[in-house]
């Protein structure tokens, strides 16, 4: 199973244009060598070819107290390539705006701190402005909408705020399946039959540990050398009998915690292991994780009908 990963931030008045160059490597993130690609769309007409120009009056006339934007960053597997990927985002972008948010979006695709492996993972600004096809100004486009009179007020904002706290946490369970639904359809698309993801907690997966602390790029990028080492080392299994390995391999005793505090992700080690088994004894080999969170290894005859492996 892939690493799931979606979160969702909110930007307030005076942060969506720094933002946005920031995820698009613009001004002073220019020097910055991860940017895969970047799009916009949605936008009003004095900002269709600027997405910097809506961004900035979003800074400018949103009220004190308004948010300007709504982000989504989500992880991006590394089994797809450019071009994958970029349908990937380019599909999930238009189910979650549609023809209404204005929106901008970037992947970057920088080099992992741990294993010096591709790290692809896209952000995805929108703002709630609905843009209804009424010609406004930048100013009147951020004032208050009046629903009397449309065109005399500002944009309609789906802001989402007047949702109960439930409301709010049942909006983000489907937003997470949705991006589960989309990834793991294009990864089906792609012919691949491992990576997909699961947007489940662990506990309704039913594997018994705590979930491990995402480290950003910038995070990993403060491990010192031995930390790394402590995490590349806990990724990488050694087969040497399959059949003696298969009956007892237990990491529910707490040794997934490295010197550094921090808890290995069990799916990297099943990702790392099944590779070597394949690799090893072929394809009729596979591995996953109990319920009880034993790495197990059977035979079967083929990947296709083995067991998923899950986090």
């Amino acid at each position: 199973m892939a690493t799931y990963h979606l979160s969702v931030k909110f930007g307030g008045k005076g942060k969506a244009l720094a933002h946005a160059s920031y995820i698009t490597r613009e001004d002073k993130f220019s020097q910055r060598q991860d940017l895969e690609h970047t799009e916009h769309g949605n936008m009003p007409e004095w900002a269709r070819d600027e997405p910097a120009h809506f961004w900035q009056a979003a800074d400018a006339f949103e009220r004190a107290n308004g948010s300007t934007y709504r982000e989504i960053e989500i992880a991006l597997p590394r089994e797809l390539n450019e071009a994958q990927r970029l349908a990937l985002v380019r599909d999930f972008v238009k189910q979650e705006t549609g023809d209404k948010h204005a929106w901008t979006f970037a992947i970057h695709n920088p080099k992992a701190s741990i294993d010096g492996g591709e790290q692809p993972h896209a952000h995805i600004m929108m703002s709630q402005r609905v843009n209804d096809g009424i010609e406004r100004s930048p100013e009147q486009y951020f004032r208050r909408y009046n629903a009397k009179f449309p065109a005399r007020g500002g944009a309609r904002k789906d802001s989402g705020h007047n949702l109960t706290p439930t409301e709010q946490k049942q909006a983000l369970k489907a937003l997470r399946e949705r991006w589960e639904r989309t990834h793991n359809a294009h990864m089906k698309r792609y012919g691949f039959e491992q990576g997909f993801i699961d947007s489940r907690s662990l506990k309704a997966q039913g594997i018994d540990r705590k979930p491990e602390q995402h480290l950003g790029f910038e995070a990993a990028g403060r491990l010192d050398d031995s930390q790394r080492q402590d995490i590349k080392d806990s990724r990488t299994f050694s087969v040497v009998d399959v059949p003696e390995q298969a009956k007892h391999i237990d990491h529910s005793d707490r040794s997934w915690m490295n010197a550094s505090g921090i808890e290995v992700n069990r799916k990297e080690l099943v990702r790392s292991l099944t590779h070597d088994i394949s690799q090893q004894y072929g394809r009729e080999m596979a591995a996953r994780v109990t319920k009880q969170g034993n790495v197990e290894i059977e035979r079967v005859k083929s990947l296709s009908r083995g067991f998923s492996i899950s986090r």
